[in-house]
């Protein structure tokens, strides 16, 4: 892309630019100098060149001199006779942050751009509110999909000229509309219009604001998937692991009856199958509220009345926002999820969340979230007040993830607080959990590998009144919850479905539960592994 046009507009800032070194005398190169500097006011450059010319035959390294060799022969667009001149200025003088920037527009007028690159992002860093520089520092880092840097570029500078202040605009336009903030987007590029409706840029900008206007529009609005596998799983019933020995006079009695108990049906196989529906219904380019459906079925062959079907509704509304050149995304979700188990209701939750997500750049993305959740259990019998289950469960917590290769490739980490205020003391507890995990995708057919693992540190706040049943009262529930999760995505293909594109994907899953407890009934170990294929349209 030719820039001459703009690199023109910023070679006159520098024509009344003070000396850039003070003399206590003037010396006969400055006489000449200071010529060509009003011959260059009248466009005069041949009479400019001349004068200069014999300055530098006088004094070999006179600055300005340099410098303004080079200014006149960037006005005649001859940027590669200006960068031998210029560059000797820089040499004299490194640190100048005006050398540098007028060094970097005739690299970048020559489109050597990763040479001028650095000369602008250093006079950027010294002196910001040079007159155009912002522009210039931004379009290279738009160029590299820097779309923050840019967006921070084009904010942070400064510029009087009408030309450059619009294509600021439109390319402030272009780097929110890559960043997912089309309603941002399309506020600069009408802004880019109003500053000069007769312009060469004005018909783009025109069409440019009219394709993220109709591409929100037609944005797909219904999304969903159904899955449908088998599973095998060794633990359907939770039943205690062996934690002391056989005899032991310590043992709980609970936990012996239940370890003795028969062996027949202990592990299971089965089926499961999800159901998922979002739709869009209300888009705006600020705001965006969605409501949403999940059903999911695991059926144990062996043990059906440990079975599990829950279905998830909910509805959501998210504000898209930037914070410092960075996108946004603040939002609150309500949830009702009920829970059968073998048939009758298990479970009842309703769930309030806060959440936002901050891209800090193409490489790190930040998490935050709170949660308020209400769960009531259905039990099929009378308990006594303390061992009453139903809670109040509130959350804080945040992720960290680190992208690579536009997320084929990521690592995340993470730490929620929790605190279960239940209506039974039995059941209340403060509890953190760590989060970690990871996703790697082969170069051959697309295929993901996923890992994700937390642990879950309980500490009850109450002895626990009936265990364990040897020792009622006396011990406070302790608990350590490790969990894996082993995930190979394998994609299958693409279905049309009128005019949409579908695609299949083969899922095989291993997810791992460890439980370690100071109350052996509540010590456990489970594994589930399962087959599946997901349609997601």
């Amino acid at each position: 892309m030719r820039m001459w046009g703009c690199v023109g507009l910023a070679l006159f800032v520098f024509i009344g630019l003070p000396a850039l070194t003070a003399e206590a005398q003037r010396t006969e190169a400055d006489v000449y100098v200071g010529q060509a500097i009003v011959d260059f006011d009248d466009k005069r450059y041949d009479s400019a060149l001349d004068n200069l010319r014999r300055a530098l035959e006088v004094e070999p390294d006179h600055v300005q001199a340099l410098y303004y060799t080079g200014v006149v022969y960037m006005a005649q667009r001859q940027p590669a006779r200006a960068v031998p001149f210029l560059e000797r200025a820089r040499a004299r003088v490194p640190s100048d942050s005006v050398i540098a920037f007028q060094l970097g527009l005739a690299y970048f007028a020559e489109e050597r751009y990763d040479r001028a690159e650095p000369q602008l992002e250093e006079a950027f860093r010294a002196q910001p509110d040079l007159d155009g520089l912002g522009y210039y520092v931004g379009f290279l880092r738009y160029r590299k999909k820097d779309y923050r840097g840019a967006l921070q570029a084009f904010r942070g500078g400064q510029t009087k000229d009408q030309d450059l202040q619009q294509l600021t605009r439109l390319y402030t336009g272009l780097s929110l509309a890559a960043m997912g903030l089309p309603g941002q987007a399309t506020s600069e590029v009408e802004q880019a219009i109003r500053l000069a409706p007769g312009s060469a840029i004005t018909g783009p900008a025109e069409r440019l604001r009219d394709a993220v206007v109709t591409a929100q529009a037609t944005e797909r609005r219904f999304s969903g998937e159904v899955r449908v596998g088998l599973l095998y799983d060794d633990n359907p019933r939770v039943r205690p692991k062996s934690v002391v020995g056989n005899g032991d006079p310590n043992a709980d009695p609970l936990v012996t009856t239940l370890r003795g108990q028969s062996r027949q049906s202990i592990d299971s196989v089965g089926e499961l199958v999800g159901l998922r529906g979002d739709y869009v219904w209300w888009r705006t380019p600020q705001w965006e509220s969605s409501i949403s459906y999940s059903g999911f079925l695991t059926y144990e062959n062996d043990v059906p009345s440990f079975s599990v079907l829950d279905h998830l509704f909910a509805a959501s509304v998210v504000h898209k926002n930037t914070v410092a050149g960075m996108p946004l995304q603040a939002g609150l979700q309500y949830a009702y999820d009920v829970v059968f188990l073998g048939g009758p209701t298990f479970l009842q939750r309703q769930t309030a969340s806060l959440f936002g997500t901050l891209v800090e750049n193409d490489h790190h993305l930040t998490q935050v979230f709170g949660r308020y959740q209400r769960k009531d259990f259905n039990e099929r019998q009378r308990l006594s007040r303390p061992e009453i289950r139903d809670a109040d469960n509130w959350m804080i917590g945040f992720q960290h993830f680190l992208r690579f290769a536009d997320d084929r490739h990521y690592l995340k980490l993470g730490y929620q607080y929790d605190w279960e205020d239940a209506d039974g003391h039995d059941w209340e507890y403060r509890g953190s959990r760590i989060l970690a995990g990871g996703q790697y995708t082969l170069p051959w057919r697309g295929i993901r590998l996923k890992y994700d693992f937390d642990v879950h540190f309980r500490d009850y706040v109450f002895p626990n009144s009936v265990l364990p049943s040897n020792n009622p009262g006396r011990v406070r529930r302790s608990d350590q919850e490790f969990n894996h999760d082993v995930r190979v995505e394998v994609p299958m293909g693409t279905v049309r479905l009128g005019s949409r594109d579908t695609s299949l994907t083969f899922v095989l899953e291993y997810l791992s539960t460890n439980n370690n407890s100071n109350l052996d009934v509540f010590s456990f170990r489970r594994n589930v592994t399962s087959a599946s294929v997901t349609w997601s349209f």
